[in-house]
């Protein structure tokens, strides 16, 4: 089945339209199919947006649904991800105006089939309003996948209603897209003026029904590693044990030992160099505030590896339907050498075993660490759309400029424009 935009001319003058529903707008699309015998139409959805906090927090029921369609994995496309985001990053910058913009799409029987959740961000330069349209998530790195969330066969009809609907509603400089699929990708290109950027790696291993053939799915080089991890402890007589931490209770001490060792990692100098995510304290707190969210909806692990009764190793987890997601992770240097992380890794693999589920992500960037397990490569298509205004392409390369921080230039720039956003 492919999905194609009609002439022009096809279309009823009336077919777009907006109206207003609260602090909603909605507006009529439609998208057409090459069939035999020639067009025909597919559907018609409504494009809702919502711009307000409690219009996202009122989006919980579409989100459940729209998950089950799309079989999200991720933790960062949950409806609680983005009403915490929300609650401690929008406007972080006094010189940053940010605004949701949540676009809803549902079908004719009123089924949520797309949501693109959207921030705008609105920076000066002296009388100079740039506006940027990003998907929800642009922090330092703790949301690690930012992304659209689309039904599969809606990608077109998604673009098309999106971009006709930005194009109206906000002056923007430049929309960037991350996360987006092939098909959400060429669909985009139709009609907007893309940059395309790096993809983003992400890796995923396929469980198999027991810890013993999974193992037997392993190449030689991991299953050595494995081995020595679990050998070098029981030769040096350590016992270690695995605690898993899922209870609200426990969350905040482990979450606060998660940081300690979090901390160490990052000021361990080894070939690989791994930056303190949780340096700043707007940082911890939202990690804080997400894991008790997500606590009452038994979707949070964090997998310690105690040695004694000392955690030497931990990382946090993330449950979405039938898979797990390792987020970010920590150990003691004083304990390198036993390979601690690695061992924690397998743990939490086996427990993901246990516990019937079918994947475990082990987080987006190509790492020895990651590939050694032989994973599956998901590749997420990131791009910037830029405004057709001269002002907006500069204004974009001013932004990148002040955004690198490198050079006089950068440096005056940065007076000039707040790229970035306080995340003190």
């Amino acid at each position: 089945m492919i999905l194609i935009r009609a002439p022009r001319s096809y279309y009823n003058q009336d077919a777009t339209r907006t109206e207003s529903v609260h602090c909603n707008a909605v507006a009529n699309l439609t998208e057409e199919l090459i069939a035999a015998g020639g067009l025909r139409p597919l559907t018609t959805v409504t494009i809702e947006t919502v711009t307000t906090l409690d219009g996202v927090l009122a989006l919980k029921p579409c989100y459940e649904k729209l998950q089950q369609k799309i079989d999200n994995l991720l933790p960062f496309a949950l409806h609680e991800w983005h009403v915490t985001w929300c609650r401690h990053f929008l406007n972080a910058n006094p010189r940053i105006q940010d605004d949701p913009l949540f676009y809803v799409l549902r079908d004719p029987a009123g089924t949520c089939v797309a949501i693109i959740p959207f921030v705008v961000s609105r920076r000066r330069i002296g009388p100079i309003k740039v506006v940027s349209v990003n998907v929800i998530g642009s922090d330092p790195a703790i949301t690690e996948i930012r992304s659209p969330m689309i039904a599969p066969g809606y990608e077109r009809v998604a673009a098309h209603a999106v971009q006709q609907h930005l194009t109206k509603a906000v002056n923007w400089d430049w929309i960037h897209w991350t996360g987006i699929s092939e098909a959400f990708a060429d669909a985009l290109a139709v009609t907007g003026k893309m940059q395309w950027q790096p993809t983003q790696e992400d890796f995923v291993l396929d469980l198999a029904p027991s810890w013993e053939e999974f193992r037997g799915r392993l190449k030689r080089n991991i299953r050595e590693s494995l081995r020595h991890c679990y050998n070098s402890l029981k030769r040096d007589n350590h016992v270690f044990e695995l605690s898993v931490v899922k209870d609200a209770r426990s969350m905040r001490g482990a979450l606060d030992r998660f940081f300690e060792l979090h901390a160490m990692r990052a000021d361990f100098k080894t070939a690989a160099v791994h930056p303190n995510r949780f340096a700043n304290q707007a940082a911890r707190e939202f990690l804080y505030d997400i894991c008790e969210r997500l606590c009452a909806q038994d979707a949070v692990r964090i997998f310690q590896l105690k040695v004694g009764s000392e955690v030497v190793a931990a990382r946090v987890g993330f449950i979405a339907r039938d898979g797990l997601y390792l987020y970010y992770s920590g150990y003691d240097p004083a304990w390198w050498r036993y390979s601690v992380m690695t061992t924690t890794v397998a743990e939490a693999i086996k427990y993901a075993i246990g516990m019937g589920l079918k994947t475990v992500n082990l987080s987006p960037n190509r790492e020895v660490s990651k590939t050694r397990w032989g994973p599956r490569q998901v590749d997420y298509i990131t791009a910037y759309e830029l405004g057709t205004r001269l002002r907006s392409r500069l204004a974009r390369q001013a932004y990148i400029r002040a955004l690198g921080g490198e050079g006089l230039p950068s440096w005056f720039l940065q007076h000039l424009i707040p790229a970035r956003r306080n995340w003190q």
